[in-house]
């Protein structure tokens, strides 16, 4: 049976230092992506390379987030502290994706995004994710923790169909699935496949512990 790892905790006091700079360090590769688009360093079509890396990190962080979780209950390594940054940094790459694709790539030419979006399903897919991901990022603060209760839970669920929309969009935007996008279909295959059958695991815990206790 798998075992939880042992690992040394971060002093509280030194988290919210490690935060920030979880976001710094997150958020640089697109300001990378944005200095090579600058120079000349994204290739023959630098609004379409740059564009695919912000929506790719994007991606990357919304899985990171989601295996916060599973890395805690299967191997004891707790990044809780973390997911909401980790959320937040996905967040801020959708919105710059969509950005760059709404001014650079179609010129804020409105009957162009209209028909784009008519036409490609995959772009349907990626403001389908946006839409939902907005109110998850409005209310990732301890406010809305409070004033929501019970509802914070239930609405921050959503993160599960982002994440089916985001990959259906990253591989649909594709012309071939070629083994980068195939990787990030079997990550998010496994995450949205662990939060299935994350209550019968953890039932069983519960129940050894119970069972172990004099």
């Amino acid at each position: 049976m798998m075992t939880a790892l042992s690992l040394p905790a971060l002093p509280a006091r030194y988290k919210p230092a490690s935060i920030w700079v979880l976001y710094v360090v997150g958020l640089l590769p697109g300001f990378y992506a944005f200095y090579l688009g600058i120079f000349g360093g994204l290739g023959a079509d630098p609004v379409r390379a740059f564009e695919h890396l912000l929506g790719l990190w994007a991606l990357r962080f919304l899985c990171l987030g989601l295996a916060v979780t599973p890395l805690r209950d299967l191997f004891g390594i707790n990044l809780i502290a973390y997911r909401r940054a980790l959320g937040l940094i996905a967040f801020y790459y959708v919105l710059a994706h969509f950005t760059v694709y709404l001014t650079l790539d179609r010129g804020l030419i409105f009957s162009s995004i209209a028909g784009d979006i008519l036409k490609r399903p995959y772009i349907m897919f990626g403001m389908a994710g946006l839409l939902m991901l907005i109110p998850l990022a409005l209310t990732s603060n301890q406010v809305s923790i409070r004033r929501l209760g019970p509802t914070w839970n239930k609405l921050h669920k959503l993160v599960y169909p982002v994440l089916i929309v985001a990959v259906l969009h990253y591989a649909l935007s594709l012309k071939v699935i070629s083994a980068e996008p195939a990787f990030y279909i079997t990550v998010a295959v496994v995450l949205l496949g662990y939060r299935l059958i994350r209550p019968r695991i953890m039932a069983r815990r519960r129940a050894k512990r119970g069972m172990a206790r004099p």
